[in-house]
């Protein structure tokens, strides 16, 4: 069984203004007829654990069901709490989009299901994606992992000890510790 986290009264506001948002767009790509986007008004939202840093948005299915169809088969659709600003909204708007292709019967992401996504008219929206994860990480890191040559960080929660080398300059990364935050 899922553990869901509760979202607080404003995360609930805030993804409710944007499943509308998310849904008088896609009445605009002329290919989702108005039942598949009225069923999309049903799904229950929610929100994420706040320390996941790799997924940014989930379709969770109904216990028991093996081959979903529709968004009948949706238990939950689920985002990250920190896309939940006004900073993170256009790349939220993507994300929730993104899951609701899922919800309406397209679950691999193949060519079908990207060209679908690609229909967003954001061009930037998708494109934030690596810099929330980066984020993410940041904010979690206790240390950085430091290329002592091209001076590359990346943020991890434990030390690499000398186990770790850069891809781009095959050096050894260096152990930097992250101040704790006063």
């Amino acid at each position: 069984m899922v553990m869901m986290v509760k979202a607080k009264k404003s995360q609930l506001e805030f993804m409710e203004t944007l499943r509308l948002f998310v849904i008088e767009v896609m009445d605009g790509f002329d290919i989702w007829s108005d039942d598949q986007l009225k069923s999309l008004k049903k799904i229950n939202l929610g929100i994420l654990r706040k320390n996941a840093t790799q997924r940014h948005g989930v379709t969770r299915w109904k216990k028991g069901v093996k081959h979903p169809e529709c968004v009948d088969d949706v238990e939950v659709v689920e985002l990250h709490p920190r896309l939940l600003t006004d900073e993170w909204k256009p790349y939220a708007a993507w994300v929730l989009h993104h899951e609701f292709v899922h919800a309406l019967g397209y679950f691999a992401h193949d060519s079908k299901f990207r060209a679908l996504e690609k229909l967003w008219p954001s061009k930037e929206s998708p494109t934030m994606g690596s810099n929330f994860t980066e984020m993410l990480r940041r904010d979690r890191a206790t240390w950085l992992w430091v290329c002592p040559t091209c001076k590359r960080e990346f943020p991890r929660q434990k030390q690499g000890n000398g186990k770790y080398m850069c891809k781009k300059c095959k050096q050894i990364l260096k152990d930097v510790p992250i101040p704790a935050s006063q």
